[in-house]
């Protein structure tokens, strides 16, 4: 995925929020204030540039990627997929600015899932998106909460307060 082509006139403020692509109709979805939200929790994360690409895809699609990948026959809300393997033991010291500069993944999101958890949960699609974009991002940085002892929940936890959201 590549994000961010942004036209050269652009005041720098535009060109500083990043880019989520929108590959799914099945849901109405309202793309700048997501980026706006992905830009300040990269901000709050210390990370730089187009260092994650957001791609909102088809149910089906995100089935499909959900069985090639985690052997699930179904879909689901997030997946991240990490650029490259990181040691768990070089984040888990700090993971905060730890990856300025370099490309960390690809977070999927499929709305249809998300509307339907947002739901159940008592929210709006919005913030359902907001708390899985950051959860996407946290999975990008090596955090794993089926193995971590609760670890990425309670970052996630502080980063939702701090952010305003759920």
């Amino acid at each position: 995925m590549t994000l961010n082509r942004r036209d050269p006139k652009t005041s720098r403020a535009e060109r500083d929020v990043a880019a989520i692509e929108n590959h799914q109709r099945a849901v109405r979805v309202h793309l700048r204030p997501l980026e706006l939200f992905l830009q300040r929790a990269k901000d709050e994360l210390g990370l730089l540039g187009d260092c994650v690409a957001v791609r909102l895809i088809r149910d089906g699609e995100m089935a499909r990627l959900n069985g090639r990948y985690r052997r699930k026959r179904r879909s689901t809300d997030v997946l991240s997929f990490p650029a490259e393997l990181q040691l768990k033991a070089e984040l888990s010291a700090n993971p905060r600015g730890k990856q300025r500069g370099r490309f960390l993944g690809d977070v999927a999101i499929s709305p249809v899932v998300a509307r339907r958890n947002a739901r159940l949960l008592g929210r709006g699609l919005p913030e359902e998106l907001q708390i899985l974009i950051l959860h996407g991002v946290l999975h990008l940085l090596g955090y794993d909460h089926e193995a971590d002892r609760g670890e990425m929940e309670r970052i996630e936890m502080r980063l939702r307060r701090r952010l305003g959201i759920g």
